[in-house]
């Protein structure tokens, strides 16, 4: 696995890295323990050494899980996790008072098993707690050896400034893939500009890239996609166009829808890192493969103008999750 530097920080990770919370939460039923430490394992294996986690993610049980996976090589990989939501549960609100801050990191540290967290992200924007409280909090927090670096999620470009001016950022996690081109408007450019890297979540957008979703898909009555616009039956239709565009593609280089999407992150900044997450041995695998596809700038023209004919219906998250992401 080739490796990356997430902008200007110095943290060296795996060019592609593995978010976990799909083993615990938002798709559908947990995943059994063991099979969760045993893909965890399997990926460190083959080369990914840059965890995803949130106290959220079960909630709590997600950083358990981590702990226990990675504790035989703890000290070979990058653990990320995050903060910023009441008692650790979305329905909660937000929460990133100083104190809640610190709270959180000394009971992430004990669910991971660890004396530090490498990247400790601001879950979401809290427009109660000035940004450079938070920042503030967390520059303390790395002084103290408890955290390693900063990082925030779904934040705006102001916001990124406000913060960095405060403590450095050295990453940026929020939605970016071939149907949420959202961040290259305000947000890339910023992180350019400041030296921050940024790690894409739902690269394959929540799985539909893959093509493993059609009109006629049904999901666990626990599944998050239930409540997404863009998952209704009749946007997954609209959107199939996207799904066929990238077959085309995938079949004239050979590989998966999959590997397309995961490789064009890639393509777009070296400072990009993307954390698809998975439950199955063989998606794993067939993610990290994506390291190894190359795609030229002919193909990246070819998908650039496929692109401009598809067009993609839906919102990507109901209406009172959308209010939380700061613009």
């Amino acid at each position: 696995m080739q490796t990356r530097t997430l902008g200007r920080s110095g943290l060296q990770v795996s060019a592609i890295g593995l978010g976990c919370m799909g083993l615990s939460h938002g798709y559908g039923p947990a995943t059994e323990k063991g099979d969760g430490i045993r893909l965890i394992r399997a990926a460190y294996e083959r080369g990914v050494t840059f965890f995803d986690s949130a106290e959220v993610y079960g909630p709590f049980v997600n950083e358990e899980l981590l702990g226990e996976a990675v504790a035989p090589f703890r000290d070979q990989v990058v653990i990320a996790t995050k903060f910023g939501f009441a008692d650790g549960v979305v329905s909660q609100g937000l929460d990133s008072r100083p104190a809640h801050i610190r709270a959180v990191a000394e009971a992430s540290l004990k669910r991971l098993k660890t004396d530090r967290i490498d990247l400790f992200y601001q879950h979401r924007v809290d427009p109660n707690v000035p940004i450079e409280d938070v920042a503030g909090t967390v520059r303390d927090l790395i002084a103290e050896g408890k955290v390693g670096h900063f990082g925030l999620s779904e934040a705006g470009a102001q916001t990124i400034r406000r913060a960095h001016a405060v403590q450095p950022v050295a990453a940026l996690q929020s939605e970016y893939s071939l149907w949420w081109r959202e961040p290259e408007q305000s947000v890339l450019p910023v992180l350019e500009e400041l030296g921050i890297g940024f790690v894409p979540f739902s690269p394959l957008g929540r799985g539909f890239l893959t093509g493993a979703i059609d009109a006629h898909t049904t999901f666990d009555k626990s599944d998050f996609r239930n409540v997404v616009p863009r998952f209704s039956a009749e946007n997954r239709q609209a959107n199939a166009g996207l799904v066929e565009m990238l077959g085309a593609l995938a079949a004239a280089k050979g590989v998966s829808r999959a590997q397309i999407a995961i490789a064009w992150l890639l393509a777009q900044k070296p400072w990009i890192v993307p954390i698809p997450g998975t439950t199955k041995l063989h998606r794993l695998e067939e993610n990290i493969g994506a390291a190894d596809v190359v795609l030229t700038p002919t193909d990246l023209t070819a998908i650039e103008q496929a692109l401009q004919t598809v067009a993609i219906v839906g919102e990507r998250y109901p209406a009172h999750l959308q209010q939380r992401v700061d613009r």
